[in-house]
C-alpha cells in the first residue's frame, strides 16, 4: 500500500505500489531486512533511476575499506550537520550496533572523536562539508599521517556524497521516524 503520512511529502512505497522497475530493488532489500524497508527506499522507489543509483553506490561503498564505525562516524556527522533527524536516528541505531559508545555517536555528530585517527579524518571531512568542498591541504596530510591512504581518503568523501543524497531526499521528504523498524538498505550505508 502506498503510503504518504501528514509529514511524508512524498508516497512512501512497497513491492506492491513501487513503479515497476523499482520493485526487484524493493523486494530485494525487503529480503534482507525481514520483510519491511525503510521510509527512505520507499520514497526513493518512486524514481526507480534513483533508487538504482542509491544502491549500487551503496552496495560498492559497503564492500570498500572504511570500518563501518568510521562510515557510520562520517554518516552522522552529515545527517547532522544538514539537519536530517531521519537519517541521524538511522545512523545512531546502526553505529550502536556496531558497539560504537553513545559518547562517540554524540562526538560523530559534531564532527569529532576521541580516537585521534578518526579526528583527522573526520576534521577532513567537516572542512570539506562546511566549505565550498575544497578543505585546506594541511587537513589531507594530518589525516595521512594519523595513518589514513588516499584511498581511504577519497572512499570517505564518497561516503560524504552518500549521506548528503540520503539527507537531501530525507529532508525534502519530510520523513516520518521509523522508529522499530528493520535496519534496511538505507540504514547502513
Amino acid at each position: 500500500m502506498t503510503v504518504k503520512t501528514d509529514i511524508s511529502r512524498f508516497h512512501i512505497h512497497d513491492e506492491l505500489t513501487a513503479p515497476e522497475k523499482s520493485t526487484p530493488i524493493i523486494k530485494l532489500a525487503q529480503a534482507g531486512a525481514g520483510g519491511s524497508v525503510s521510509k527512505f527506499v520507499g520514497v526513493l522507489a518512486e524514481s526507480p533511476s534513483a533508487l538504482r543509483a542509491y544502491t549500487l553506490m551503496r552496495h560498492e561503498l559497503r564492500s570498500g575499506v572504511l570500518p563501518q564505525q568510521t562510515r557510520e562516524r562520517i554518516a552522522l556527522a552529515v545527517s547532522e550537520h544538514r539537519g536530517d533527524p531521519y537519517s541521524v536516528e538511522q545512523h545512531e541505531r546502526v553505529a550502536r550496533s556496531t558497539d560504537l559508545g553513545i559518547d562517540e555517536v554524540d562526538a560523530a555528530r559534531q564532527f569529532r572523536s576521541s580516537d585521534p585517527k578518526e579526528q583527522a579524518l573526520l576534521s577532513f571531512i567537516e572542512a570539506l562539508v562546511k566549505t565550498d568542498g575544497r578543505p585546506k591541504e594541511y587537513l589531507a596530510e594530518e589525516a595521512r599521517e594519523a595513518g589514513w591512504t588516499d584511498e581511504e581518503l577519497l572512499e570517505a568523501v564518497a561516503h560524504v556524497a552518500l549521506s548528503e543524497f540520503q539527507s537531501l531526499v530525507s529532508n525534502a521528504a519530510a520523513l516520518p521516524s521509523d522508529q522499530s523498524a528493520p535496519v534496511s538498505l538505507a540504514t547502513a550505508a
